[in-house]
């Protein structure tokens, strides 16, 4: 066995006569533990807001959005169409007419989205589960779904056929209006269905029809704003982007869920890095007094270091033996620390002890990258503080 690392095992091991020299090591240890715990359940808390603020986003968000490259359509000729059926990792696609209308209801109005669908949309995203009350729209009538933000706006009723929610969009053109009747299109649906997802995104958008949008914009068959895509796994994704390219060369811009929720993504891993530092920070802090601990194992057996020195060992020999009882403890701090921490997690995720609202729990992820995380924090530093204080090992110590 290396000797260094034989000895350093011994030294981990081993109980110091001086009492005083003990409780510093318990205190390192226990800082260790504690710092290690609470950097892995803070990252598992951490990671657990982050999927719930995105699983708003994701109730409407395709897996894959492709968009026009310029302009705001684009057409899908029938052999597009029938390529696209045929390509592998895409299990369901959906077309999309989507424009910021004016909608009216009883002298109120509201500048949003209308998002024209078809059949298909509901294989594409889960926006279906979303609805708190009514139903989802059938395909080709004039039926509407209005977000509970638009609801609450414009004050309007489910299924009222005799009030119904007017939408106008402006018809492209040059000059002065003279009549503003002629300046717009107009259309009424009837809403039969409102969901709730999150307070943004309730007063983003109104789904109705594809056909009723196409009619709407003034489309000709075939054109559209975007296509939706639901691939059949996340790592399909690469080559999905290659098909679509393959079949629609330059013609579309080809977006995932996180590019098309940039800043969203952005603020979030700002937040996770600002948090990350925070808390390793606190731990550099508890290496210190572990380093101090450290110089302290040194001085209690600073005799036994210098029988091995004259026994023929070397002081890089010696000091890497510290190096190694450092590094060790951190490790067997970590790990247990890392222990704590998920039965903590765990548990909270199965039996949701700590509660936000009555009916939703604080969310946490148990994750492995969060505990890779954790532990490579904790031994890279531990073993920089092991390496600051083994450098108190000198010949000048052992005369």
């Amino acid at each position: 066995m290396n000797f260094p690392l034989y000895i350093a095992r011994r030294y981990l091991k081993s109980v110091s006569k001086n009492n005083a020299i003990n409780i510093i090591n318990r205190i390192a240890s226990v800082g260790i533990i504690t710092g290690s715990a609470a950097l892995f359940i803070v990252l598992s808390v951490f990671s657990g807001l982050v999927n719930f603020s995105l699983s708003f986003s994701n109730t409407i968000d395709p897996d894959i959005k492709a968009v026009a490259a310029t302009g705001k359509s684009f057409f899908i000729s029938p052999k597009q169409l029938q390529e696209l059926r045929d390509v592998k990792g895409v299990a369901a696609f959906s077309s999309v007419i989507e424009e910021r209308v004016l909608f009216v209801f009883d002298e109120k109005s509201e500048f949003t989205y209308i998002k024209g669908v078809d059949s298909l949309c509901t294989n594409v995203s889960t926006i279906k589960k979303g609805v708190v009350n009514g139903a989802w729209l059938e395909t080709g009538t004039n039926q509407a779904v209005i977000g509970y933000g638009l609801y609450e706006k414009l004050g309007v009723g489910l299924g009222e056929y005799n009030r119904q929610l007017e939408i106008y969009a402006p018809k492209p053109g040059k000059g002065l209006i003279e009549n503003p009747e002629e300046a717009f299109r107009r259309t009424s649906v009837i809403p039969v269905g409102m969901y709730a997802i999150s307070e943004e995104l309730d007063s983003k958008y109104v789904f109705t029809d594809l056909g009723l949008a196409t009619e709407l914009m003034g489309y000709r068959p075939g054109q559209v704003t975007a296509l939706e895509l639901k691939l059949t796994a996340a790592e399909d994704e690469a080559a999905v982007t290659r098909s679509l390219k393959r079949i629609f060369g330059n013609q579309l811009v080809i977006r995932n869920r996180a590019q098309l929720n940039d800043a969203l993504y952005k603020m979030l891993r700002t937040e996770n890095l600002a948090i990350y530092l925070i808390f390793t920070l606190v731990i550099i802090l508890i290496l210190f007094a572990f380093a101090g601990a450290i110089i302290m194992m040194i001085l209690d057996k600073k005799s036994n270091l210098k029988t091995l020195f004259y026994l023929g060992a070397e002081i890089r020999d010696l000091r890497k033996i510290f190096l190694l009882q450092g590094t060790l403890l951190c490790l067997k701090g970590g790990l247990i620390g890392i222990a704590i921490g998920s039965v903590v997690v765990v548990v909270q995720q199965y039996s949701k002890l700590v509660m936000i609202t009555d009916t939703l729990a604080y969310p946490v992820v148990f994750s492995i990258m969060n505990i890779v995380i954790v532990m490579a924090t904790i031994i890279s530093l531990g073993f920089l503080a092991s390496l600051i204080a083994s450098g108190r090992v000198s010949k000048k110590l052992m005369e």
